[in-house]
């Protein structure tokens, strides 16, 4: 005979679960969901911030030792001449720019006879390795003079690195680039060069103009007529940019020149 009556303890029956208990798991699960979501989503930023365009053909050629400058690859690139240097110029790269998209001016800078370190940064973005230049400057200690600069954000990065580190750097060299708002170099002595492009479609002109007030007094503004933002490496256009209307070698050249008499201001 069945009896429909309440089990006794050990009967096989399910004691009910209490409320707290259906919280805790509740509270468990979107726990989980949410770990799942930030590590699903910050492994898309890593893969989009890691996807940098390929250095072109010749970025890769300027990679090359020779008899005037030896290259040395580990952590981004080191662009030695072979003769002593007294002076070295750190240059952060813009954001999701490979480090070796630069080689071409950085090796042109190197031949004038100064030390150039391109660091590569962490997810390639400057804005997560602001301190970059440290290594570099540390690594050579038989450097005298240190100047910074970057391109584009890795600008903005440098700018920042210079201002909180006045007794180290005595150049600011920006290519396409200008001080974060909250910066201010007015008062800093510093030999400083701000170069852009008439046809930058990314860093504009009112860019330029509006943070000059941000800059060290006595800063030079050089306009390279008819370039455009990404030839200041070699990865290929930019989305955003306008076409330029001179070729990269004439971009890269005045860009150099620029930089090279910064390097020389303190000799």
């Amino acid at each position: 005979m069945n009896d429909d009556g309440p089990q006794p303890a050990g009967s096989g029956a399910e004691a009910p679960r209490p409320p707290g208990s259906r919280r805790r798991r509740r509270w468990l699960w979107a726990g989980w969901s949410v770990l799942v979501v930030l590590v699903v989503a910050l492994g898309g930023f890593a893969i989009w911030a890691t996807s940098t365009p390929e250095p072109g053909p010749g970025a890769v050629a300027a990679l090359r030792s020779d008899g005037r400058v030896e290259v040395i690859e580990g952590d981004g690139y080191t662009f030695a001449p072979t003769r002593p240097a007294d002076a070295g110029f750190v240059l952060y790269p813009g954001a999701r720019v490979d480090p070796a998209s630069y080689a071409v001016p950085a090796r042109q800078i190197a031949e004038a006879g100064f030390l150039v370190v391109v660091p590569e940064l962490t997810l390639n973005l400057a804005v997560l390795d602001a301190g970059a230049a440290d290594a570099a400057i540390d690594a050579h200690p038989d450097i005298d003079r240190w100047v910074v600069g970057g391109h584009s954000l890795g600008g903005a990065i440098a700018a920042g690195y210079a201002e909180d580190h006045p007794d180290t750097v005595s150049g600011l060299v920006l290519w396409a680039a200008y001080p974060a708002e909250r910066a201010d170099l007015s008062a800093l002595d510093l030999d400083a060069t701000s170069v852009f492009g008439t046809r930058d479609g990314l860093t504009t002109r009112e860019d330029i103009d509006g943070s000059r007030d941000r800059l060290p007094t006595g800063t030079d503004f050089v306009p390279i007529e008819g370039g455009n933002h990404a030839q200041f490496g070699d990865y290929g256009p930019q989305d955003g940019d306008r076409p330029a209307t001179i070729t990269r070698r004439e971009q890269q050249e005045q860009a150099v020149r620029a930089t090279v008499e910064v390097l020389r201001a303190g000799a």
